[in-house]
């Protein structure tokens, strides 16, 4: 429900599906389910039908996959599973065809980075079979950069691979045992893709996508006379005093940043206020309604603490 350049990341996921034909999807929930059926009351999202699979206890990827399969009643045809904190303009299309023409029981979307360590590394052979599932290899023994793109085509077979009631892992459990039956393939872009695993990766996101749809505020004054403001996402009733500097950061809606305070390459929640001359920096993340001191330094803070 975090937002990306205005616009919270399971509306961009689900439009990126739309988009190439689905028009309804499973949301595997675990963690503060209310929170999206509070945004979605009435089980849709723009032109897609919501279905809700709410695990009573953490099931993992490969048992979540299970799980919201049985709940919405699909599991006799092919379907797709998508991570829920990726955004990416993947040609989803051309998975699907690939998987077909391959004809096994499961595909992976591939995408290079230049650390493989923090990943899957998924080495193939010439007609796209897996070789292997590797899982975060330290980067100087990867095979590939290539990683799984968190993004899969399944038959429903697949299912009858993951046992139930316990915990199961898709990548360390379920990819492995197709990899032996031969019968798991991956396909390759080098589309857009951004992993928002860790608050880095979320200010990434909201400037690769918020600078895609010509939504920086970058060297811009309007509404926010006397400030500097670059290279950052604004949001909303945002307010930036004179002499203010905000630059390479997220000020999500009702923001105050007074007069001379900075705040660079960090994230603002909802009504932070930043007090006079105050600094907030390296990758500092504050929570919605929290208030720095006037003339207080934050790095590196995550506030409030967990």
């Amino acid at each position: 429900m975090l937002p990306v350049a205005g616009r919270p990341v399971i509306e961009r996921v689900v439009e990126h599906l739309a988009g190439h034909g689905v028009d309804e999807v499973v949301l595997s929930l675990g963690y503060r389910p209310d929170a999206f059926l509070a945004a979605y009351p009435g089980g849709r999202c723009g032109d897609v039908k919501l279905h809700y699979a709410v695990e009573s206890f953490p099931l993992d990827t490969a048992g979540a996959i299970a799980f919201a399969v049985g709940e919405a009643g699909i599991g006799d045809e092919t379907f797709v599973v998508v991570n829920g904190d990726v955004l990416t303009d993947i040609d989803l299309t051309a998975l699907i065809e690939f998987h077909r023409e391959r004809g096994g029981e499961g595909t992976i979307a591939l995408t290079p980075v230049d650390d493989p360590s923090r990943f899957g590394v998924v080495p193939v052979d010439s007609s796209g079979m897996v070789e292997a599932f590797i899982e975060k290899p330290p980067a100087a023994e990867a095979r590939t950069n290539m990683i799984n793109a968190g993004i899969y085509v399944l038959e429903p077979s697949f299912l009858e691979r993951v046992p139930g009631g316990r915990r199961v892992s898709v990548e360390r459990e379920v990819f492995p045992r197709l990899v032996e039956a031969r019968t798991l393939y991956a396909l390759g872009s080098d589309a857009l893709w951004t992993d928002m695993g860790t608050p880095e990766k979320y200010l990434e996101a909201n400037l690769t996508w918020a600078q895609r749809e010509r939504r920086l505020a970058d060297g811009g004054q309007a509404g926010h006379p006397g400030a500097v403001i670059a290279n950052s996402v604004l949001h909303d009733d945002v307010r930036i005093e004179e002499g203010a500097v905000v630059r390479d950061a997220v000020v999500l809606e009702g923001g105050y940043v007074r007069a001379g305070a900075v705040v660079r390459h960090s994230v603002l929640g909802r009504n932070v206020v930043v007090g006079l001359g105050a600094v907030v920096e390296a990758l500092s993340v504050l929570g919605d309604g929290w208030v720095v001191a006037a003339g207080d330094v934050l790095s590196g803070a995550r506030l409030p603490a967990a």
